[in-house]
């Protein structure tokens, strides 16, 4: 029996962190009445997340990143008008530069009070926004097929992303300081390999079968099958604060499942490599981000991310084609040319400091660099 195209519908999640203007800092508990004008001008592409600080959105089911993004960016302008009228604004970033996460609360929700309390203090330090991008692939066994190849790439769309260098007043050093917060929880990080999609079904049930998770969705892993959807869910990336960036991420994401499956197609497959090394590169994405090197492992040499950038580009020339995304996979160029996100909150931040502005200000002056960037 032929194998039947995946439709390659996209979807993307984005959470933003809401600041007060005046103090910079985040909000404490968002007002009840922002979020009920927030979900009576967006329904259900709106919600709440895991703390009182943020806000989640997503788009509806689309056949290609262009119109994904087009969505996106009336989402974002709708929670900022609305943040707005409370003096509050907010920023897609995946810190904030310098809140405390000592004075963060969960939602008042079932299921983020029942993960708080599970989480404990790893938990209590998850002051951090991601994006997640879901790819429609229908059948499972191609599900897990592709979910074991595209593990390879993770760390690539993690660099064009990073948007968290700060945490609680410092400058980590790391381009996506989210990850190390992200990677102490259990059910993270970077996924094994599975031979198909029944040992995926028995791992999991196996969880659940013990009470240790209700379902899938507390498996938190860098790509993972959806548990609601049948998609891939790509959850790596840090939330890019340049809309422009995020979409050029989630086509990216897209075309590289389109890409492994012409390989599939025509009876070839992504060499599979050891998870140490997948885990090394995904250490160096967030490490170094755009002007770092990973490890082109067919090669065995560290290369450049610009030069990966320039051979993935023309590897998914025919996809990009296909799903009309050229232009959105191209501006992954100009991410590598300027920087992302993370790259100019620093520059920013060593600017302020030259001109004779405080460490404390400074920071402040990144968070409006970032409210700026949010609703550009």
């Amino acid at each position: 029996m032929p194998l039947k195209d995946p439709s390659f519908t996209i979807g993307i999640e984005e959470e933003y962190l809401l600041v007060e203007r005046t103090s910079r800092d985040l909000v404490r508990d968002m007002p009840q009445g922002l979020f009920e004008a927030a979900s009576q001008a967006l329904g259900n592409q709106v919600a709440r997340e895991f703390l009182k600080s943020q806000i989640e959105v997503g788009t509806s089911v689309h056949r290609g990143p262009a119109a994904a993004g087009q969505e996106l960016a009336q989402l974002r302008q709708a929670i900022a008008e609305v943040a707005a009228a409370y003096d509050l604004a907010p920023i897609a970033a995946s810190t904030h530069p310098f809140a405390r996460w000592s004075v963060q609360e969960p939602t008042e929700r079932e299921r983020y009070q029942s993960l708080a309390q599970d989480l404990a203090g790893v938990g209590r330090r998850l002051v951090i926004c991601g994006m997640h991008v879901h790819v429609g692939i229908e059948d499972n066994e191609l599900r897990i097929d592709l979910f074991n190849q595209a593990r390879y790439f993770l760390p690539h769309l993690l660099v064009l992303s990073t948007s968290s260098p700060f945490a609680e007043g410092e400058d980590t050093g790391l381009k996506s300081y989210r990850l190390a917060a992200y990677q102490e929880l259990p059910r993270t990080g970077m996924p094994g390999r599975f031979e198909g999609w029944a040992e995926y079904t028995q791992t999991v049930d196996l969880l659940v079968r013990n009470g240790v998770i209700e379902d899938a969705t507390k498996i938190w892993w860098d790509l993972r099958p959806s548990s609601r959807f049948p998609t891939l869910e790509m959850r790596v990336t840090d939330v890019c604060t340049r809309l422009e960036d995020g979409v050029c991420v989630a086509a990216m994401y897209v075309c590289i499942l389109r890409m492994l499956f012409r390989l599939r197609r025509s009876n070839q497959t992504w060499r599979t490599y050891p998870l140490f090394l997948l885990a090394e590169n995904r250490w160096r994405a967030q490490r170094y981000g755009v002007k770092g090197t990973l490890f082109d492992l067919g090669k065995g040499e560290l290369v450049p991310f610009g030069d990966l950038v320039e051979e993935l580009l023309a590897m998914l020339r025919e996809d990009a084609e296909a799903l009309g995304c050229v232009a959105e996979i191209d501006h992954a160029r100009t991410i590598v040319a300027r920087g992302t996100s993370a790259d100019r909150q620093v520059t920013h931040y060593t600017k302020l400091l030259s001109q004779g502005i405080s460490p404390p200000d400074a920071l402040k002056g990144v968070v409006d660099h970032l409210i700026a960037e949010t609703a550009a």
